[in-house]
């Protein structure tokens, strides 16, 4: 009787290793920004500040590792891999590739957080392929993976800026009536994030897109 309850023990025991080490059930979560304090509050850098909330909330750290700042979330049996790549924006692509590399992360599991100027100031849109929208960071990241295919958040900053004034304005810090608002789009922000990994990308479309 020993024996066989030894035996049952040692199955669920390798069922259980499995389920946690199941490649589809790990996410590689990407916040595209600009390292350095002098543009940690600029529009440009919201994927950075996305992550930076969902760590704060869920009393998370990120740690300094190749190629970005690194922390892990776990929720609802999945695990989120928290990236802020530290190239800089311009070569967010490298750290992109490394990692789902070495997490072992099948593309379909990648989400890109990048601020958007055709977007309405705080309107999410989850997309799972597209152009790069002449983003710098979105291109070097479709010329490393060599795909378009790949799963972005698009968070609107608007285009609310002066001829020949945008690269000012992206770089530039939110106003008091966006900082005011900020809080609640994050709040929205992390639940599309939930909800990419638990409910999938086309209910998540479903669910938050416009929203």
């Amino acid at each position: 009787m020993c024996h066989f309850i030894w035996k049952l023990f040692r199955k669920d025991k390798n069922i259980s290793h499995i389920e946690e080490s199941d490649p589809m059930k790990k996410f590689l979560i990407v916040g595209l920004g600009n390292i350095g304090e002098k543009y940690a509050n600029t529009r440009h850098n919201i994927g950075f500040k996305i992550l930076d909330f969902l760590a704060e909330k869920e009393d998370l750290k990120f740690e300094t590792q190749k190629l970005g700042d690194i922390s892990t979330y776990k929720f609802k049996g999945r695990t989120f891999i928290l990236l802020k790549p530290s190239t800089y924006m311009n070569l967010s692509g490298k750290a992109v590739l490394y990692w789902l590399t070495k997490e072992k992360i099948p593309m379909e599991n990648l989400l890109v957080i990048t601020d958007d100027l055709n977007l309405p100031f705080g309107s999410i849109r989850l997309k799972t392929k597209g152009s790069d929208g002449g983003h710098n960071g979105l291109k070097d990241i479709q010329d490393k993976l060599q795909t378009t295919q790949y799963n972005r958040f698009r968070f609107g900053i608007s285009d609310t800026f002066s001829k020949g004034s945008q690269v000012d304005y992206v770089l530039g810090e939110w106003n008091e009536e966006e900082n005011k608002n900020l809080p609640e789009r994050l709040e929205k922000s992390l639940e599309l994030i939930k909800s990419f990994g638990t409910a999938g990308v086309n209910n998540t479309m479903n669910t938050f897109n416009g929203k």
